[in-house]
């Protein structure tokens, strides 16, 4: 084993964040982080499973916003080769500053019927497939030696289980301590490793891609609604800048308050009852 030494002081060469790689970023949260960091001067790098097209639609909304754009196909559930887009992405953006691990996939399915493969794909796709994207563009920082940012989205999930989403739970509850873990061990090299942990959000996973949370009554969340992808990427976005600096392996709930009401309590309840004595 190689001797612990102290931290040594960022160099001042580090400055913002200049490249980010999002991954999952054809759709959704993943898409409007890509946007957000667009908009703070980053050049993006996105990965998309099947949705070429979905890709593409970001890839112009960054363009737009006056940001370059890179584009790599990543299938989570073929593992390790399909992790080389990582790579790719650094090489042709010069570099990672930033990766969001937003990639992701789950079940609605009682443990007691699912077979081994539908278990194993998603925890391939949301745990495997995170921590072996968050090694890669991980070794590049610390080779560039001007720290960096590792998110991941976790889930609401991270910290409550689900009825029907056993291997989806298992996966974000491991995410969110392999991101803690991360973060102790990157600290050195002035990495901070986070997680976001999403609520309902009104996206194609949860079959809402055109949805307007406003509209969404959810009288089992306190906020009464579900959450917008871009107010996810907000707080993403947040933690990828030089103000975020001194956050490191804290997990970060944007749910409109379900977890005070318990996961499975806040999506199930349909009166408002609940609000008074």
């Amino acid at each position: 084993m190689t001797e612990p030494h102290p931290v040594a002081p960022l160099p001042a060469a580090a400055g913002r964040p200049r490249t980010a790689v999002i991954t999952g970023s054809d759709s959704g949260i993943g898409r409007a982080t890509a946007v957000a960091l667009a908009g703070g001067g980053l050049d993006i790098g996105i990965t998309y499973h099947q949705d070429e097209q979905g890709a593409q639609d970001t890839a112009r909304e960054v363009v737009e916003r006056g940001a370059r754009a890179v584009i790599r196909r990543l299938d989570l559930g073929d593992l390790p080769a399909s992790v080389d887009a990582i790579d790719e992405l650094a090489e042709e953006l010069g570099g990672i500053d930033v990766l969001v691990n937003c990639a992701g996939t789950g079940t609605a399915e009682p443990a007691l019927e699912m077979d081994f493969a539908t278990w194993r794909h998603v925890l391939s796709v949301d745990l495997d497939g995170a921590f072996l994207c968050a090694q890669r563009a991980a070794r590049h920082m610390i080779e560039a030696g001007r720290g960096g940012r590792v998110i991941m989205v976790t889930s609401v999930h991270e910290h409550q289980p689900r009825v029907g989403a056993a291997p989806y739970c298992a996966a974000k509850a491991g995410l969110g301590m392999l991101a803690k873990t991360f973060a102790l061990e990157l600290a050195e090299h002035h990495i901070t490793v986070n997680s976001v942990a999403p609520g309902e959000i009104s996206t194609a996973m949860t079959g809402q891609e055109d949805a307007d949370p406003t509209e969404q009554r959810r009288p089992g969340v306190p906020l009464g609604r579900t959450g917008h992808a871009a107010e996810v990427a907000s707080v993403i976005a947040f933690l990828a800048t030089p103000a975020a600096g001194y956050v490191t392996g804290a997990s970060f709930a944007v749910d409109g308050g379900l977890l005070l009401m318990g996961a499975q309590a806040g999506t199930a309840l349909e009166s408002d009852s609940w609000r008074r004595v």
